[in-house]
C-alpha cells in the first residue's frame, strides 16, 4: 500500500466560524486571522494506491464555482487537484474509487467538474464514488444551517451518472474494504464518514471536520458550522482517547502547516500534539 498527500489548493473562512465559542483572544494564537477575520486553511486530500486501486479521498472545492462564490472563500496557493494527481504519476482517469467524507463543498466540489460543453460530469470518468445514504439524503434536503455549504452541483451529477454508491451505516466501526474501517459521526453533519487505514501495523485516521486542524484539539474547539456541537465534543473526546491509546497517525485535512500529528495527554489530562510532521515522516 502506498499512501501520498494530495493537495487541492488553500482557502479562507472566517476565524471565529472555525473556532465557534472559543475567545478570539485564544484562537488566534493557533491561526493568526487577516484584518478581515479570515484565517488560510488546506484542503488536503489523500491518494492510496495497492493493487489495481487508486482511491483518492475527497476532493477539495473544485474550481467549476464562479467568481462570486470563490470570492467569499479566496482559493489560493500553487496547489490544484488534478495537478497534483499527476505530480503523484496518477492521472485522472486512473482513479478507480473517490471516498467522500462528506457533501460540503470544500471536501465534495472536485468530484465534478465542467466539460467542453459545459455540462456537469464526474472528474473521475473511471472510478466509482462513495457515500452513504443517511447523508446523501441529509444533503439533498439540506436545513437552512447548511444549506450554503451543500451546492448539488457538486453531488447531484454523481447519482444521475450512475457512478455513485453507498456504504450501510452503523454505530459501530465499520469495515469498507481490506485495511480500511468507516466511523460514522454526526457531531459537523449528518453520517460524516472518518476513514481508518491500517498501513505498515499503523493506523492512519483521515480526521475531515471531526479534527480539522491541530488547533482543534482543545474539546471547546468545535465549529460554528457544526450542527449539534455537543455531539460533536463527545465524538472527538471518544475519539481521541482511543487515537491515543492506539497511537493513531491523524491526516489533518484542513491545517495548512501540518500533515499529520499524534496525539498524547498533558499532566493536566489534556490532549496535545505528540509529534508533528509531514506524512512521510509517520510512515
Amino acid at each position: 500500500m502506498k499512501l501520498t498527500t494530495i493537495h487541492s489548493g488553500l482557502f479562507k473562512l472566517d476565524g471565529g466560524a472555525m473556532f465557534g465559542v472559543v475567545p478570539k483572544q485564544l484562537w488566534k494564537r493557533i491561526n493568526p486571522p487577516d484584518d478581515n477575520n479570515m484565517c488560510t486553511w488546506s484542503m488536503r486530500c489523500l491518494l492510496l494506491e495497492e493493487g489495481d486501486r487508486k482511491i483518492l479521498f475527497d476532493t477539495g472545492m473544485g474550481n467549476k464555482q464562479g467568481e462570486k462564490f470563490r470570492s467569499h472563500f479566496e482559493p489560493h496557493g500553487p496547489y490544484d487537484l488534478i495537478d497534483s494527481l499527476k505530480k503523484a504519476g496518477v492521472a485522472p482517469s486512473e482513479i478507480t474509487d473517490v471516498f467522500i467524507t462528506h457533501y460540503h463543498f470544500d471536501h465534495v466540489g472536485g468530484a465534478v467538474k465542467r466539460n467542453e460543453k459545459d455540462e456537469l460530469v464526474p472528474t473521475f470518468e473511471n472510478a466509482t464514488y462513495w457515500s452513504n445514504q443517511r447523508h446523501v439524503d441529509w444533503a439533498t434536503t439540506p436545513n437552512h444551517r447548511e444549506r450554503a455549504s451543500f451546492l448539488k452541483e457538486n453531488f447531484k451529477p454523481l447519482e444521475e451518472h450512475g457512478v455513485l454508491k453507498t456504504l450501510p451505516t452503523r454505530d459501530v466501526m465499520t469495515s469498507w474494504i481490506p485495511n480500511i474501517d468507516v466511523l460514522f459521526v454526526d457531531g459537523h453533519t449528518e453520517k460524516m464518514m472518518i476513514p481508518h487505514i491500517s498501513i505498515n501495523g499503523k493506523t492512519l485516521v483521515f480526521c475531515a471536520d471531526l479534527m480539522p486542524s491541530a488547533g482543534h484539539l482543545g474539546l471547546p474547539y468545535v465549529m460554528a458550522y457544526d450542527i449539534r456541537p455537543l455531539n460533536t465534543i463527545a465524538e472527538k473526546e471518544t475519539f481521541l482517547k482511543k487515537a491515543v491509546e492506539e497511537n493513531y497517525i491523524l491526516f489533518l485535512e484542513h491545517d495548512a502547516p501540518t500533515e499529520c500529528i499524534t496525539v498524547t495527554r498533558n499532566e493536566r489530562g489534556k490532549f496535545v500534539a505528540d509529534k508533528e510532521g509531514s506524512l512521510e515522516d509517520f510512515l
